[in-house]
C-alpha cells in the first residue's frame, strides 16, 4: 500500500470510537446535503448511476456534504463507504465520489476490486482535470457530471481512449487520409462510381471526426423513477485520491 493508505488505515483506527450516525445512511446514488443541486440535475444524476449500476453491477455513488468539521477527508470518505457497504460482496466494485464543500476538498474511494482499474494516478488526474476546474468557476453539476463520467469511462475501459482522441482532436491527420485515398483509389478505383462514393463517405467521417468514440453521457438514462441506493457489502482498502480548490 502507498503511504497515503497507510494513513487512512491509522485515521481508521483513531476513529474507532465515532458513533456510526456520524456518517450518514444513503438512500440515492447522487446525494447532496447542501442544497447546492437543483432537483432536475440530482434526478440526471441519479439516472445515470442507476443504469450504471444496472449495466455493470459496479455503484458508483456521489454525495455532497457541507464541512468535515475539522476532519480528515480519507477518513471521513472511508467510513461513508463502507457504512453504506458501496459495491457487491463478490467483485468489491464500489466508488463513491464525496464533496466537502464549504472545506473545498473532494476524494474519489475506490473499491477493492476496483483498485487495478481506478488507479491512484487516474482518480487523482480525473479530480484535477475534470473536477476541480469547474468548481473554481461555481459550477458544481458540471464537475459533478464530468468526473462521473470519467469515472464511468475508466471502469468501461474508454478513458484513455477518449483522451488521447480529444488531445488529437479526434481527428486522422491529414497526410494519413491522403495517404489511405491513394490506397483505396488504386484497388477500387476501377470498380464502379457506386464504391468511390462510399469511400469518399467514409473518409469524409474520418476526416471530420465522425467515428470519434462515444462521449462519457452514455449511461445518463432516460426519465421515469429510480428504486433508490442499497449497498451490496462491498469493502475498502484506503484507495483512490484527493484534492481541494
Amino acid at each position: 500500500m502507498s503511504w497515503v493508505k497507510y494513513l487512512v488505515v491509522f485515521l481508521i483506527l483513531l476513529s474507532e470510537g465515532f458513533p456510526s450516525s456520524s456518517y450518514p445512511v444513503l438512500k440515492m446514488y447522487a446525494t447532496d446535503l447542501t442544497g447546492t443541486l437543483s432537483r432536475a440535475e440530482l434526478n440526471a444524476l441519479e439516472r445515470k448511476l442507476v443504469t450504471f449500476h444496472d449495466s455493470t453491477s459496479t455503484q458508483l455513488v456521489f454525495l455532497m456534504i457541507s464541512t468535515l468539521d475539522g476532519g480528515a477527508i480519507e477518513e471521513y470518505s472511508y467510513q461513508v463507504a463502507a457504512t453504506n457497504k458501496i459495491g457487491t460482496k463478490e467483485n468489491n466494485n464500489g466508488v463513491l465520489l464525496l464533496i466537502a464543500k464549504e472545506d473545498r476538498k473532494l476524494r474519489i474511494e475506490v473499491g477493492y476490486g476496483l483498485e487495478g482499474v481506478l488507479t491512484d494516478a487516474t482518480s487523482s488526474y480525473i479530480i484535477r482535470n475534470e473536477i476541480i476546474p469547474f468548481f473554481k468557476n461555481g459550477e458544481y453539476f458540471e464537475g459533478i457530471n464530468g468526473g462521473l463520467n470519467a469515472i464511468i469511462a475508466v471502469t468501461a475501459g474508454e478513458y484513455k481512449k477518449v483522451k488521447e482522441e480529444e488531445d488529437s482532436g479526434g481527428k486522422i491527420p491529414f497526410p494519413v487520409i491522403i495517404f489511405i485515398i491513394i490506397i483505396l483509389l488504386s484497388i477500387f478505383g476501377g470498380r464502379g462510381s457506386g464504391k468511390g462514393i462510399l469511400i469518399g463517405s467514409v473518409l469524409g467521417q474520418m476526416a471530420g471526426g465522425g467515428f470519434r468514440g462515444g462521449s462519457f453521457g452514455g449511461f445518463s438514462g432516460g426519465g421515469g423513477g429510480f428504486g433508490g441506493f442499497s449497498g451490496g457489502g462491498g469493502s475498502f482498502g484506503g484507495g483512490g485520491a484527493s484534492g481541494s480548490w
